[in-house]
C-alpha cells in the first residue's frame, strides 16, 4: 500500500491531502448574480421561473396590451390588429417600434 500512495498509510489520509490542495472554485452559499441567471431555473439557490409578462403598447393606437414573454402565438392589438410580437420557439419577438416595460 505504501508503494501505491506514496508517504500516505491509506487511501483515506491520502484522499484528505488532495482535498486540503484543491479548494473550490466557487463560493455555492453566496453565487454571484450572473451564474445564478445563466443557471437552470431548478437549480438556482432560490427557484425561479425565465418567464414573465409585459405590457406592450401598440405604436398605431397606442393601446397597451399584456403579453407572456414566451407567447407561442402571434400576438394581435385588439384595436387595430397591428402584429405585436411573434413566436421564435424560446422568448417572443417583439415588432420594431412597439415600446414595453416588464410587469412586476
Amino acid at each position: 500500500i505504501n508503494a501505491e500512495y506514496g508517504e500516505f498509510q491509506t487511501f483515506q489520509h491520502y484522499f484528505k491531502r488532495i482535498n486540503l490542495r484543491m479548494p473550490l472554485t466557487q463560493d455555492l452559499l453566496h453565487p454571484s448574480a450572473e451564474s445564478e441567471k445563466r443557471s437552470h431555473k431548478l437549480k438556482r439557490l432560490v427557484q425561479s421561473p425565465n418567464s414573465y409578462f409585459l405590457d406592450v403598447k401598440c405604436p398605431g393606437c397606442y393601446k397597451i396590451t399584456t403579453v407572456f414573454s414566451h407567447a407561442q402565438t402571434v400576438v394581435l392589438c385588439s384595436a387595430c390588429s397591428t402584429i405585436l410580437c411573434q413566436s421564435t420557439g424560446g422568448k417572443a419577438r417583439i415588432t420594431l417600434g412597439c415600446s414595453f416595460r416588464r410587469k412586476n
